[in-house]
């Protein structure tokens, strides 16, 4: 650990993307600690503002209650739920939540879940996503059981800094260099006792007072820079534009898109003809119902109007003069989040005769992307893009809305990337590529003076 740093992470709405009570409660019962069915008057209706809204004083009153609602439980029954809930909790982490913490703890900092939720029913969560310590509202108990009373303060607002507070001197933290993670604005005392605070999935009055002390407002359910409303990203309207219709310039032939696994991290790679590959693999994207990264040249994302859309889209900018190993670092986190990356490993659309050659070479950057993370390879055929969009032209040929150009597209199965040899991997990767292409992509094709040109980028 590094000497005197630490960072405390809050639970339901930060750590977690919804409140643990549900899953929490359902533990309870199944541990015979309370009884089946039985939830104060309302419980619905406040954890749906509670989800929607935030924490509310209302909320939080009905939860310091529950510490007299608890007298006369077995505490040992109740740690036993909270072993039991782990298992319906994990699933709730928030998707890039483990990445973030592993790397404070590459760094050296402590990790410390502070929540105002009972510490007999968080500490086993605590242990299983690898934190150090915890800080939460502690139960009296006597002789086993509780009695109705809460050990020291409840663990909320003032309470929970003062109980951060307390843990930090006893662990020789310093506050001033530590960081904390909350999405409420009650817990406002604490983010202004860190040195580094983290305003996280922030309810709208912590995200206000985020905007006037100019901190940095952050996600753990999608990249770094991607904007969302009520959970909708730019992905899920981009979605309603990429369909066939809105190419009425181009036919497609679309195959296999059931090929990608419906949840868990996949790398998908195509090969690269065109300009227009954008369009054609986006209409696999979009038939996938959910969100895709992929990585694309620094140039696209410095470009104008452009490069905003690209990184909102959550695209992954490729530096590979100035800094070759973020690109790659950004597409490990997503996937490790269970997200789907698009790769073309070509790099570039080939030039010249190398455009013609029916043996695909591409860079080995997805397969040291799904070796390292565990991710299976979708590949993609592409055929026909460049009778739309040649390298040659600035712009698509909408012209031919009368008799379009055939785009095929063949999405092949998922192939396990094992081995240790990243440019045997790739080699076999790009052999599955032209599988998928039509007969004339893997025959011998002299190309004509005019095909050459139309490889070349424009004059």
């Amino acid at each position: 650990m590094r000497a005197g740093e630490a960072v405390f992470v809050d639970l339901d709405r930060t750590l977690l993307r919804s409140a643990s009570g549900p899953v929490l409660h359902r533990a309870l019962e199944d541990e015979g600690v309370v009884a089946p069915g039985r939830h104060l008057p309302g419980e619905g209706a406040l954890y749906g503002l509670y989800e929607r809204f935030g924490e509310t004083a209302l909320f939080m009153g009905v939860a310091r209650a529950t510490a007299a609602a608890m007298r006369g439980s077995d505490a040992a029954a109740t740690r036993a739920a909270g072993k039991r809930a782990v298992d319906g909790l994990l699933p709730l982490v928030q998707p890039f939540a483990p990445e973030v913490l592993a790397t404070h703890r590459k760094e050296g900092r402590a990790l410390v879940l502070a929540t105002t939720s009972p510490e007999d029913l968080v500490r086993p969560l605590a242990e299983a996503m690898g934190f150090d310590d915890v800080v939460a509202t502690r139960y009296q108990v006597r002789d086993g059981r509780y009695t109705g009373r809460i050990e020291g303060r409840f663990a909320w607002g003032p309470g929970k800094r003062a109980a951060v507070a307390a843990w930090a001197d006893q662990h020789g933290v310093d506050l001033g260099a530590s960081h904390a993670y909350s999405d409420s604005i009650y817990d406002l005392p604490l983010l202004t006792a860190v040195g580094h605070p983290h305003p996280l999935n922030a309810d709208a009055r912590l995200a206000a007072v985020a905007v006037v002390r100019r901190w940095t407002l952050e996600y753990w359910d999608r990249p770094p820079g991607v904007p969302s409303i009520l959970g909708w990203e730019p992905y899920h309207l981009a979605r309603v534009f990429f369909r066939p219709e809105a190419f009425p310039y181009a036919r497609f032939d679309v195959a296999g898109v059931e090929n990608v696994p419906s949840s868990g991290p996949v790398v998908i790679v195509a090969n690269h003809r065109s300009y227009f590959d954008v369009a054609a693999v986006g209409l696999v994207a979009a038939r996938l119902r959910r969100p895709v990264r992929f990585l694309g040249k620094r140039e696209l994302f410095d470009a104008p109007v452009i490069g905003a859309l690209a990184s909102a889209l959550g695209g992954i900018p490729v530096d590979r003069e100035n800094d070759p190993g973020r690109s790659m670092a950004e597409a490990e986190s997503a996937l490790r989040a269970g997200e789907v990356v698009i790769v073309l490993p070509q790099g570039t659309i080939p030039r010249g005769e190398a455009f013609f050659d029916p043996v695909l070479v591409g860079r080995t950057g997805a397969a040291r992307l799904a070796r390292s993370t565990g991710a299976p390879v979708v590949p993609i055929g592409l055929w026909g893009t460049e009778q739309v969009w040649p390298r040659s032209s600035r712009f698509p040929d909408v012209t031919g809305v009368t008799h379009p150009p055939l785009v095929r597209v063949r999405v092949g199965r998922p192939v396990e990337v094992a081995g240790d040899d990243a440019v045997a991997e790739t080699a076999a990767l790009m052999e599955r590529i032209v599988d998928l292409l039509p007969p004339e992509a893997r025959q011998a094709h002299e190309p004509t003076a005019d095909e050459l040109a139309r490889t070349q980028p424009p004059a």
